[in-house]
């Protein structure tokens, strides 16, 4: 009986790892798709959030039913409970991926932001691409490290995120006013998907240490 509560236990660690993969891909077409106007990319991020969704049932009714018919305890069932908030983060970002691909769509033949903008979009695309491959190696590791790396990025993004506000709110700013709804929805994506690489961040800081720290890794 053990041996196959912890058989259930691995293949809940292995199906957030293929989360994990599968949100990266996402954000990799979704930003390409988002700075080239690339729409048929825009169009495979959007059909492939469904795997995403799916993934996350699955492991939550595989969650669930550990935690009905096992009764986990201590470590065994911080893994069960983190899991099932993590899975909730990564289907997040997916979301948010798939977000940034529809703003591409909509926009296509053109790209979605300024050129003023393009090297302030660049940047933030590269953090989330590095936050969510250190997701999958974080997953796959659990090396605190790479925990750490993910929050340096999320604050890297958050001066980024701040600098287009400022940019948009200041007198020098010319754009349209679809445009300007348009550039300030894109970084708070991308902004908001690094939020939940962080959250899922702290929970395997958690799992690893027991220790919460909700402000710092």
């Amino acid at each position: 009986m053990r041996k196959v509560f912890q058989e259930e236990l691995t293949h809940v660690g292995e199906q957030l790892i293929e989360i994990s993969k599968l949100v990266s891909e996402a954000m990799e077409k979704a930003t390409i798709s988002f700075q080239v106007a690339d729409v048929d990319l825009a169009e495979d991020v959007i059909a492939a959030d469904a795997r995403i969704d799916f993934l996350q049932n699955s492991l939550d009714e595989r969650a669930i039913d550990i935690l009905a018919l096992q009764g986990p305890v201590a470590s065994d069932l911080r893994m069960i409970v983190g899991s099932l908030r993590m899975s909730a983060s990564l289907e997040r970002m997916g979301d948010l991926a798939r977000h940034v691909a529809q703003l591409a769509r909509l926009r296509f033949p053109s790209t979605v932001i300024p050129a003023s903008m393009a090297e302030t979009f660049k940047k933030m695309a590269e953090q989330d691409q590095l936050i969510a491959d250190k997701l999958t190696v974080l997953l796959e590791t659990r090396d605190l490290e790479v925990a750490r790396d993910i929050l340096k990025a999320n604050n890297t993004i958050d001066d980024l995120h701040l600098s287009v506000f400022k940019a948009i709110a200041s007198p020098d700013w010319a754009e349209s006013p679809a445009t300007t709804v348009d550039v300030a929805l894109a970084s708070r994506y991308f902004e908001r998907f690094a939020d939940h690489g962080v959250s899922v961040a702290r929970k395997v800081t958690y799992l690893v240490t027991g220790e919460w720290q909700p402000q710092a890794l």
